[in-house]
């Protein structure tokens, strides 16, 4: 599975929402603040409108804001919203006329595909918005009992 452009820049904007905490945000200050380009992140917006993720108000003062709560709403809702339900394989759509393989039922590898498409969805779905931005937290596999929200992240080059 690749995260899309879309996903990474959706859920970028979506952080300068969580730290705006209630307060409305103008697209292009969440699109420059981030990095995504304004016509990108209009495109963005609306496709988190229509999910019912932020809510857009218009007008000079207006912009958008969080219409969930940032510490009920996962990262897989949002990744979900924006690319679709998570998938590692076309096993179920990859049949000549679109259904599943062929191949499916004697196929020694979908369980492996299948098996990877529930761990993901379930470490998307182990963490919300709120740990990642506010408390810089992430999951991990926490000895094969699930994952276990840890933070903040060391990174590589705080080793050195």
């Amino acid at each position: 599975m690749d995260i899309s452009r879309k996903t990474d820049y959706a859920l970028r904007m979506l952080s300068e929402l969580v730290r705006a905490d209630g307060d409305i945000v103008s697209v292009r200050v969440a699109a420059e603040n981030n990095n995504v380009p304004y016509s990108f992140a209009r495109s963005i917006q609306h496709d988190l409108v229509r999910a019912g993720i932020i809510d857009s108000t218009r007008g000079s003062h207006g912009g958008m804001r969080l219409a969930v709560d940032p510490k009920a709403t996962t990262v897989r809702t949002v990744v979900e919203a924006i690319q679709g339900p998570i998938q590692v394989s076309s096993c179920d759509t990859n049949g000549d006329d679109g259904g599943p393989c062929p191949f499916m039922p004697s196929c020694h590898f979908n369980p492996i595909w299948c098996e990877a498409e529930r761990i993901l969805r379930d470490y998307f779905s182990s963490v919300t918005l709120y740990e990642v931005v506010a408390e810089h937290k992430h999951p991990v596999l926490a000895g094969g009992q699930g994952f276990e929200v840890v933070g903040p992240r060391v990174l590589a080059s705080d080793d050195e």
